[in-house]
């Protein structure tokens, strides 16, 4: 009886290590979205063909062959953002690696770590206040700025971070405190921004828009956001389509410096 040889080379090691992340990134763009059940429903598919074509049930397995053929196809066509953002994120992060890479190198970690806790200062002074009064507030923070996703329904913006204005454009009778603001790099790319709501069943019934739409951009995206509840006055932070629910304020800058 023959056996069979398991021995392993070095490049079937990394060509496993590749797929597995590429499986993951492509998770993680679709975890939490009706895509995943797309996908669920093409596999289902695919064993269905499997198990026709091994009984040879020819009819069947014309049909379900036909469809598999220009599946192809149909999935470019049915994820084509998902695609687009997947070689978004891939570009994008290769360059902000590369520009923390060039930072590390002429500043000292406890002085990047001063200077990172300085530009939050605003961020968390304007959230206490703003819970205080029961401001309603919606901040998206974005490693980089996608100009079709995020300024097309948004006010473009550019302007520094500062407290007083990121009160003014959640001030209730502001034109813009409806949306999210969009902050990239510790600046305000653009308000107002209307984001992708999450799709997820599992979410409380007693989460409004703000939460709903926080918890959707960080499905779709490595974005992390932060709520301040009109009807509460809680803060919320938002990461990879999870939400932790009233932190303090303290909590909210230990996980801002964490993730950003």
């Amino acid at each position: 009886m023959d056996s069979f040889d398991f021995s392993f080379r070095l490049l079937d090691i990394i060509d496993i290590f590749l797929v597995a992340v590429i499986l993951y990134y492509i998770y993680s763009l679709i975890r939490g979205t009706i895509a995943v059940n797309i996908l669920i429903g093409l596999g289902l598919i695919y064993v269905i063909f499997l198990l026709v074509k091994q009984f040879n049930m020819h009819l069947l397995t014309e049909i379900f062959g036909g469809f598999i053929s220009v599946g192809s196809l149909a999935l470019v066509v049915v994820f084509q953002q998902e695609i687009r953002r997947f070689l978004i994120h891939i570009g994008k992060n290769i360059s902000v690696r590369r520009k923390n890479f060039l930072w590390s190198i002429f500043v000292s970690k406890k002085a990047a770590e001063q200077d990172h806790r300085a530009h939050l200062k605003p961020i968390i002074d304007a959230c206490r206040s703003m819970s205080k009064s029961y401001t309603g507030a919606l901040l998206v923070f974005a490693k980089y700025f996608d100009e079709e996703y995020y300024q097309s329904s948004g006010e473009y913006m550019d302007a520094q971070l500062s407290k007083r204005l990121l009160e003014s454009i959640f001030q209730k009778n502001s034109p813009l405190h409806d949306g999210a603001v969009v902050i990239v790099d510790f600046k305000i790319k653009t308000a107002s921004c209307v984001l992708p709501l999450s799709d997820s069943e599992d979410l409380p019934l007693h989460f409004g828009l703000r939460h709903r739409a926080a918890i959707g951009v960080t499905e779709v995206s490595d974005a992390v956001a932060v709520v301040v509840s009109e009807e509460t006055g809680e803060i919320s932070f938002a990461k990879d389509g999870n939400v932790n629910m009233n932190i303090t304020h303290e909590e909210l800058e230990e996980l801002l410096n964490a993730s950003l």
